[in-house]
C-alpha cells in the first residue's frame, strides 16, 4: 500500500488534469453543457415520481428528493464500476506507450463521476427548503457515508478492472447484475417500509449500496442517526476489496496490454 500512496502523490497532477480534460470533452458541443449532469437524474426523478405517485399511488415523505438522492448516488457507483470493467481496453493506446498505474485510471473515472454527483447534489440543497425539510445536525452524517461509498466503489472497481481484462463479455454481465442491484437498492421505494420483514433487513444489511442510500436519506431528510456499526463494516469491506484490487493490479498490470 505504500507504493499505492506514493503513486497517488506522484500522479496527482495527471489525475486532476485528465479529469478536467475528460469533463470538458464530454460537454463540448453540447448546448446544455454541465447542466445535463443535473437534468439527467432530475428527469429520471420525475419519471419515477410519476410512476410511484400517480400510477401506484404510493410514495414517501419528500418523495421527489427521496428519489433524486437515490438516483444520484446510484449513478456514481454504477457508472464508476461499469466503466472500470473496460477501462484498460479504452486506454489501450495510452498505456501501451506510457506507464501509468492502472488504478489511476479508476481514480480518474471516479473523480469525473464524483464531480457530476456533486454538481447534481446542488439541486438537493435547492429542493430541501422547497419541500420544507427540517434542518438537523444529523445531516453531517452524509460526510462519512459519502466517504464509505467512495472507498467501496473503488474496491469494487479495482477488482472489476482486473477481471475485465481477462473476461471479454464481463461488461455485459456486470450491466445485467448492476441492473438487478439497482432494483434491490430501493432507488424509488423505501426498503424498510415497502419490503416485508425479514427480507427488508436482509436487503439493507447484505446490499451495501442499499444501506448507504438509505443512510443518506435518513440523514438528509428524516433526521435519523446512521447505524455506524454497519457503516464501519461496509467501510472495512471497501478497504479489503481495495487492498486486494490494488495488489492484484500491481502483480498483473504489465501483462494487461498483451492480453487485450
Amino acid at each position: 500500500m505504500r507504493k499505492f500512496w506514493k503513486n497517488i502523490k506522484r500522479y496527482k497532477s495527471y489525475i486532476i488534469y485528465a479529469t478536467k480534460a475528460n469533463l470538458k470533452s464530454e460537454v463540448a458541443g453540447s448546448y446544455l453543457n454541465w447542466l445535463w449532469w443535473i437534468l439527467d437524474p432530475l428527469l429520471f426523478m420525475l419519471v419515477y415520481s410519476f410512476v410511484a405517485l400517480i400510477v401506484f399511488g404510493k410514495g414517501e415523505p419528500y418523495f421527489p428528493v427521496f428519489v433524486f438522492i437515490g438516483l444520484n448516488s446510484w449513478n456514481f457507483f454504477n457508472k464508476s464500476v461499469n466503466r472500470s470493467v473496460k477501462i484498460i481496453r479504452t486506454y489501450k493506446g495510452t498505456i501501451s506507450k506510457v506507464y501509468i498505474p492502472k488504478y489511476v485510471l479508476i481514480l480518474i473515472a471516479m473523480m469525473e463521476n464524483l464531480f457530476k454527483m456533486a454538481v447534481a447534489f446542488v439541486w438537493v440543497l435547492v429542493m430541501l427548503p422547497i419541500y420544507r425539510v427540517p434542518v438537523s445536525w444529523h445531516m453531517v452524517n452524509a460526510i462519512p457515508i459519502f466517504l464509505t461509498m467512495a472507498v467501496f466503489t473503488f474496491g469494487c472497481s479495482s477488482i472489476m478492472l482486473h477481471a475485465g481484462v481477462y473476461i471479454a463479455d464481463l461488461s455485459n454481465i456486470i450491466t445485467v447484475l448492476l441492473r438487478l442491484v439497482f432494483y434491490m437498492s430501493g432507488i424509488f421505494y423505501s426498503i424498510s417500509n415497502r419490503v416485508e420483514e425479514p427480507y427488508g433487513t436482509y436487503l439493507l444489511n447484505l446490499n451495501p449500496m442499499a444501506f448507504l442510500i438509505n443512510g443518506l436519506r435518513e440523514s438528509l431528510l428524516y433526521n435519523h442517526m446512521v447505524n455506524y456499526g454497519m457503516l464501519s463494516v461496509i467501510f472495512l469491506i471497501g478497504c479489503i476489496l481495495s487492498v486486494i484490487g490494488i495488489k492484484t493490479i500491481d502483480k498483473h498490470e504489465n501483462s494487461y496490454v498483451k492480453v487485450i
